[in-house]
């Protein structure tokens, strides 16, 4: 039987070739279709491919009768609504390390065009001029440079460094020193790094930790002078603040290819900066890495279509039929209570255990781990990540991950208990699935509760004493932040409080929270 691929964006002639070349496969070439042109015309096929352009919209999907999988050829999946997918059974496939090299080579490249002031050299003189002496460099050879995230990028971005006979340091939250050492690269916190790099990369993701995590305060801590790379993700860096840096001359240079807002208006303060590199995104524009993408996600596609053999999915459940659809709660579960732990006060994580009692083990611990892994990485990975590339990733950063089965549950009939651990200390999160598959909290670090887990939850340990919830509703309320649920526990004297709130909690408000005379600290995190 053969099975129809739509390729709705422009794809190079390597993953063409793949798809004519298939047994079984029938082709339709048609690059640069709108919302509507896709949802008009997807109905008769069983395979997508997509690069950034297509929009896989809800809308879309909708009419998307025979469809079983959508193939990006490239990381991000933020132009696919991956839960109507899901919803509507469709596999959704990406090539998360297809541009790895390409990117981090660019991230080199701006390093090495920053030192030497190239691209400012060769606007001087394309206006007449020889200014030797004005585009004095610096050289890289023995000096510091700092990457901040080791994911598949930021790993080749040190390792080429190191050709250089650059000294790596880098801080990652979920590497340990065993595996950083193995790579040849001192792990070290992020203040020292801020403090100790001659060069700083950064190959982190964009999450509410990192946004603006390179502003006026960091900056504060670097050497004067120091130069910085982002060939990341825009928001990692405050762009205004980097700017008065670059001007006051505390920072000598920075090249970015990434920025809050693409395309970058032209009224960016860093585009006035003669000691400023700005590229338009080009972190994974080579043909190389085109041919490859390409190729990776149409062989993908053609092996799912025709062999049901599927790599790299985002939404794909580790078992099938009735046993998935039973475990499906628990997974949910674990995956939120992986979130949660990576959200908490940060530690050198060496080992992730997961524990099931009940129906949450019947069908095996290995799915539910896996989603409770994927959880807990993807706050601290640029590259997307989920049950399948979960494990891989963890074994790249040291963490050893251990499945436990309880045959006699304790307080709960089935429940799932998560422990991180590391020389830091540990933290433990234990949930169940209550009625409508609802995931619960019922225990964190110590504290018995039953709290539910969605939406924005505010962590508060505080005195076990009166006042204390009075206070914090007062404060929540003057800003018209409605909490929808609250649970709390106890544990000799001290109280752990969690509050589900319908609104986003601002920093200010936190930090009035924090100032309470009972609190010991407040956490907003996200489910």
């Amino acid at each position: 039987m053969t099975a129809k691929v739509l390729v709705s964006d422009k794809l190079s002639d390597s993953g063409l070739s793949v798809l004519k070349g298939a047994s079984g496969i029938e082709l339709d070439y048609k690059p640069g279709l709108s919302e509507e042109e896709l949802a008009d015309t997807i109905g008769e096929y069983d395979g997508l491919i997509i690069r950034s352009g297509s929009k896989v919209t809800a809308k879309v999907l909708a009419q998307a009768e025979s469809l079983q999988v959508v193939g990006r050829a490239g990381i991000g999946v933020d132009n696919v609504d991956v839960p109507a997918a899901s919803r509507k059974g469709v596999v959704v496939m990406n090539t998360p390390t297809g541009n790895a090299v390409t990117t981090a080579e660019h991230a080199i490249s701006l390093l090495m065009s920053l030192a030497r002031r190239i691209p400012q050299a060769t606007a001087s003189m394309r206006e007449g001029k020889w200014e030797k002496s004005k585009f004095q460099g610096t050289e890289i050879a023995d000096k510091t440079l700092g990457v901040i995230g080791m994911g598949n990028i930021g790993r080749i971005a040190a390792n080429r460094a190191q050709g250089l006979k650059m000294n790596v340091i880098a801080f990652d939250p979920v590497l340990s020193s065993e595996r950083a050492a193995s790579l040849g690269v001192e792990l070290v916190s992020l203040d020292e790094l801020f403090e100790r790099a001659d060069f700083i990369t950064v190959h982190a993701p964009l999450t509410p930790e990192t946004k603006g995590l390179i502003g006026k305060d960091a900056i504060a801590k670097m050497k004067p002078g120091v130069l910085i790379v982002n060939a990341a993700r825009g928001g990692i860096v405050d762009e205004a603040a980097l700017a008065q840096a670059v001007e006051s001359g505390k920072v000598g240079g920075a090249a970015l290819d990434v920025f809050g807002q693409e395309p970058v208006e032209t009224d960016n303060p860093l585009l006035k900066q003669d000691r400023v590199i700005v590229t338009p995104h080009l972190g994974a524009s080579t043909a190389e890495a085109q041919d490859r993408v390409a190729r990776e996600i149409a062989e993908q596609v053609v092996d799912y279509l025709t062999e049901g053999t599927i790599k790299n999915a985002l939404n794909v459940p580790a078992l099938a039929g009735e046993a998935a659809e039973q475990l499906k709660p628990y997974v949910t579960l674990a995956r939120r209570l992986g979130k949660l732990l990576g959200q908490l006060e940060p530690i050198d994580v060496r080992e992730l255990r997961v524990t099931c009692t009940g129906s949450a083990g019947e069908h095996g611990v290995r799915p539910v781990a896996n989603a409770a892994l994927a959880g807990f990485l993807e706050r601290f990975l640029e590259e997307p990540v989920n049950p399948i590339s979960a494990p891989y990733e963890a074994k790249e950063r040291g963490i050893n991950v251990i499945e436990v089965r309880e045959e006699t549950p304790r307080q709960y009939t089935s429940s799932v208990r998560v422990t991180v651990s590391g020389e830091g200390g540990l933290h433990t999160a234990t949930g169940t699935v209550g009625a409508s598959s609802q995931s619960l909290l019922v225990g964190l670090d110590g504290y018995e509760l039953e709290a539910t887990l969605e939406g924005r939850v505010m962590i508060m340990q505080n005195e076990d004493r009166p006042g204390v919830i009075g206070a914090v509703g007062t404060i929540l309320g003057q800003r018209e932040i409605n909490v929808s649920r609250m649970q709390v526990g106890l544990a000799e004297g001290e109280a752990l409080a969690l509050w589900n709130v319908d609104q986003e909690v601002l920093e200010d408000a936190l930090q009035e929270l924090r100032a309470l005379p009972a609190v010991r600290s407040v956490l907003l995190v996200k489910m």
